[in-house]
This record gives structure tokens, C-alpha cells and sequence, in this order.
């Protein structure tokens, strides 16, 4: 086979997903399977330690910031970071009825309409600023919560998105911790996810940065996706319900083998890329047991950990029997305060903006030495509806 054969495509390949299939580039981040996330080389683990700034800088830029540069980056976050009091308004007269998702969505049209540049790297960093203010007002008003503050100036980006969310008997310096690691670990998961795969498809069209990224958060709200964390919650929850907080290894080994034997799903499990632990759970599973260990849902998250793999690697079928980032993210946001599991994906989605936002710029902007990538266009063979 040439070394300039990627993929050889079968018959066998067609609906399945395009898994596995190059259609480009990725500049900002990839997954290794047997080592995972690393957003331009560095390794998540290593960013985790980072403030979201310092992170956004890195996969904006493609290199550190020096302490110059970052003052100077973070002074324009924050300058930038305010909605102006149309998009507010208009977010506030949304009705509340369904998943919020969908009106992060339509808030993320309204500020295009309000703010489009019609230039990608000026919107890019213009939604990155301003995604923190448009999602706190989306869960501030569909939750009921009240009226959102504006931004302050003297704070960062979590201390600001944590100041203005109006959840009641807030623990604010526990949440910022969380959630600047909850941010950090979903900025960017390679380019071929689904939420980043139709943002930049819809972009190809030359959509602007506003409605493409609106696209990918559509792409988001599937519970096959983004959601999964709301899913993956409610599973620890009945599994403590069931069981009670001093449940035992062997009870827990002992739900999941019936649930797999009643065809139920094992949630918080395997991954299309890993085959190992995710180490955005590692992380996160490291965060609850030093600051959350006697939390009833921390300690049935940490039995499933070690059960569900345990039990899973007993199917040679399971290619990737480990947990997964989704496994303790809603476990951990709810130790810290943050119990609303229905706007877990408002989170995630504020956090993927960020990666997704990027790369629409790399495609738009860079590819194909400046002309861009051309118009997303597959190849779909005729089929009679009487075949099988």
C-alpha cells in the first residue's frame, strides 16, 4: 500500500460513523489511546494544573504565554467578557420549558446577532469571552435562580462564570476549584468528535462563528454525547438509592452483573479512542477522594471505578472496559455544590465551545495554506428501501 493511502474504504465502512476515517487535520489537540488527552503535545494532565487562561492562551497561540503575555490576554478576556443587556434580555424572555441546551443554542444566535464581526478570529476570542456570561444567564433564568450580575473586572474567568451563577447557599472558592478543572479538561477532544465535526461543517458552508458553534451545541445535547454526564449521574444516584452509602465491592459487582445480564446499560464506561482509564476521570476521581472522600456519591462512584472495570474486562468484545470522563464529572460538580444535573451540559458545552471555536478558525482561516477547507461533502450510495 503507498504511504500516502490513509484508509482503504469498504462496503463494510458505510453506516458505520465514519469511525476511523481521515477527512483532515486537527492543530489544537489529540487522543492517544494508550496515553490520552494532550492539547498541543502537553498532556492534560500536566494542563490540569494551568488556569483556564494559561490554557486558552496555549491553544489560541499554539505556545505558552509568558507573564506578559497572559496579563495582557486576560485583560482582554475580561474587557470582552460582558453580554451587552439586548442578549440578556432576550435570553430572560426565552420560555423554560425543555432541556436548557436548547437555549444555550439560541442564546449563542442571539449574541451572533447582536455581535458578529463576520470574522472568525475576532469572533472566536469574542465568544470565548463572552460564553461564561451567555451560559450563567441560561441556567440563572431556566432554573429560576434570578437575575445574572454583570462580570467583574477584577476577576477571572471561573472566579467570574462562579460569581455570576446564582445557584442558592453557593460555596464559591469550592466551586471556582471545580469548575476551572472541569473547564480545562473539556476544552478540545481531537477534531473528529461529533460536536466538533459539524461545527466545522456547518462553518465550511461559511456560516459564521456564532451559528456554527450554535450547530456543534445542538450536536452537544444528544444524550449519545454531551449528556452523558447528566446520564452517568443519575446512574450513581440509583445506584446509591439502591444500595445505600455503605455498600460493599461485592454489591456493587453484583448490581452490574445483573444489569448487564438484564441488557442495561453500565454507564460511565468505554470510549471510542482510550483503551485505558480516561485520564480526565483519573483526575477528577483524584480531586473528590482528597477534597470529597466521605461523600455518599463519591464513594459509589469510586465502587463502580474499580467493579465496572473489573466486571467489564471480562468481555473480549469490550474494547475499552474503563471509566471515561463522563464516569465522576456530575459526581464531582454535585460534592461541590453544583447538584443540578441538568445543566451539566451547559457546562460541558461552555468549556467545548472554547476547542470547537478554534478549529473552526484553523479551517477557515489556515488550512490549505489560507484558502480553507472547501464545503463538507460526503458521498452517500443510492440504496432501494427493499434491500436489506
Amino acid at each position: 500500500m503507498s504511504e500516502d493511502v490513509l484508509f482503504t474504504i469498504t462496503k463494510e465502512h458505510l453506516e458505520t460513523g465514519l469511525r476511523g476515517i481521515p477527512i483532515g487535520y486537527c492543530t489544537t489537540s489529540h487522543v492517544d489511546p494508550k496515553k490520552g488527552l494532550f492539547y498541543l503535545g502537553r498532556s492534560i494532565t500536566e494542563l490540569s494544573t494551568w488556569q483556564p487562561e494559561q490554557v486558552i492562551y496555549l491553544l489560541y497561540h499554539g505556545k505558552e504565554g509568558s507573564n506578559q503575555e497572559l496579563e495582557k490576554f486576560s485583560e482582554m478576556i475580561k474587557q470582552c467578557s460582558c453580554c451587552s443587556e439586548q442578549v440578556i434580555a432576550s435570553i430572560e424572555a426565552l420560555p423554560r420549558q425543555g432541556h436548557p441546551m436548547k437555549l444555550f443554542c439560541i442564546a449563542l444566535l442571539l449574541l451572533g446577532m447582536r455581535e458578529s464581526a463576520d470574522n472568525y478570529e475576532e469572533d472566536c476570542l469574542n465568544m470565548i469571552a463572552k460564553v461564561p456570561h451567555l451560559a450563567a444567564a441560561v441556567i440563572n433564568h431556566h432554573a429560576g435562580f434570578g437575575k445574572t450580575p454583570k462580570p467583574r473586572l477584577n476577576l477571572d474567568y471561573m472566579e467570574n462564570f462562579c460569581y455570576m451563577l446564582q445557584i442558592p447557599n453557593k460555596r464559591e472558592k469550592e466551586l471556582v476549584s471545580v469548575m476551572s478543572l472541569f473547564n480545562i479538561l473539556h476544552y478540545d477532544h481531537g477534531g473528529g468528535n461529533l460536536s466538533t465535526f459539524i461545527g466545522k461543517a456547518v462553518a465550511s458552508g461559511l456560516e459564521d462563528m456564532y451559528g456554527s458553534i450554535c450547530a456543534a451545541m445542538c450536536a452537544l445535547e444528544g444524550p449519545r454525547h454531551g449528556r452523558a454526564n447528566q446520564d452517568c449521574l443519575e446512574f450513581v444516584r440509583s445506584v446509591l438509592n439502591e444500595l445505600g452509602e455503605k455498600a460493599t465491592a461485592k454489591q456493587v459487582e453484583e448490581l452490574i452483573r445483573k444489569r448487564l445480564l438484564e441488557n442495561k446499560l453500565v454507564f460511565g464506561f468505554g470510549h471510542a479512542v482510550l483503551r485505558v482509564e480516561d485520564p480526565r476521570a483519573t483526575l477528577q476521581y483524584d480531586f473528590v477522594q482528597k477534597h470529597y472522600p466521605d461523600h455518599p456519591l463519591v464513594k459509589i462512584a469510586l465502587l463502580l471505578r474499580t467493579e465496572g472495570a473489573k466486571v467489564l474486562l471480562e468481555n473480549p468484545k469490550i474494547s475499552d472496559p474503563y471509566p471515561n470522563v463522563d464516569a465522576i464529572s456530575g459526581t464531582m460538580l454535585t460534592a461541590a455544590g453544583f447538584a443540578y444535573p441538568e445543566y451539566y451540559t451547559v457546562l460541558f458545552g461552555l468549556s467545548r465551545s472554547v476547542g470547537i471555536a478554534m478549529q473552526i478558525v484553523y479551517e477557515r482561516t489556515e488550512a490549505r495554506e489560507g484558502r480553507g477547507t472547501p464545503i463538507v461533502r460526503p458521498k452517500y450510495l443510492y440504496k432501494p428501501r427493499d434491500q436489506s
